[in-house]
């Protein structure tokens, strides 16, 4: 039996933000095969698979329901907080060693704070048909390991309903729109066809270009945002150069056992 867990991320409310499963793996790692099986079966954006590597530090897989990221925000947010409210982990901060490095999580109150790797975008050339396929024509195309593409108003980004077959077919794992926000910095949204989830509801990795892009452009450290998805999430955002802190909060929704 493998302790299972749902938790809601970057909300305060159920059924709202970004739904992550959480898997506490009695010992080591089973059989990637199984893990993906888990995840297809879960059908959430993204399952978390933890080990205890010793006090205080784990390991950290997350799989869509097609593949293994090699970074996720919302799936981090949600085994550290299962680890603070529902074991004996004993201090307010906790880390993982995952694909993309050591990651780690610091509790604050009622937030928990992300330290992730900054990707900062580069300009690019973007797909010739993105206008097509997005519907509208950005002002700007960047590209990080995402494309991050640039649009002149919140509305443009909560009207936009994109051809997610034909991002699929683009060189990339997903596409993050943005635009300047109505009451906060800055407001996003993340295709990802790719890899099994065409909008995902609030993207702890897409901040981490979007952050260095936004604090660059608006000459501030400390960023508010909103990712417009149809649950929606709201991260608080700090530039730290090389890395990027990317705080919220987090509901438990559901407590079970796996039978594996």
């Amino acid at each position: 039996m493998i302790p299972y867990y749902q938790v809601d991320v970057f909300t305060n409310q159920l059924f709202r933000g970004n739904p992550a499963g959480v898997c506490l793996l009695p010992a080591d790692w089973l059989a990637d095969e199984v893990l993906q099986n888990i995840a297809f079966e879960n059908n959430l954006s993204e399952t978390a698979f933890i080990v205890s590597h010793s006090k205080g530090c784990y390991g950290l897989r997350w799989f869509t329901p097609s593949m293994e990221m090699d970074l996720c925000g919302h799936a981090t947010v949600a085994p550290a907080h299962i680890l603070f409210t529902e074991t004996r982990h004993e201090t307010n901060q906790v880390s993982f060693e995952t694909k993309s490095g050591l990651v780690s999580v610091e509790r604050k109150n009622d937030r928990l704070i992300l330290d992730f790797p900054s990707r900062p975008p580069e300009p690019c050339e973007p797909p010739a048909n993105l206008a097509q396929v997005l519907g509208k024509a950005p002002l700007e195309v960047w590209r990080s390991r995402d494309y991050l593409v640039v649009f002149r108003d919140e509305d443009d980004i909560r009207s936009m309903e994109p051809d997610f077959e034909q991002i699929r077919e683009w060189d990339c794992l997903g596409v993050i729109v943005t635009a300047p926000g109505k009451t906060v910095d800055f407001v996003s949204r993340f295709f990802a066809p790719g890899a099994g989830v065409n909008e995902d509801p609030v993207t702890g990795s897409a901040h981490s270009t979007l952050i260095p892009y936004w604090a660059k452009r608006l000459n501030k450290k400390d960023l508010d945002a909103l990712q417009l998805s149809a649950r929606g999430g709201e991260l608080f955002c700090q530039d730290m150069e090389t890395r990027d802190k990317i705080g919220g909060k987090a509901v438990t929704y559901f407590r079970g056992e796996i039978d594996v």
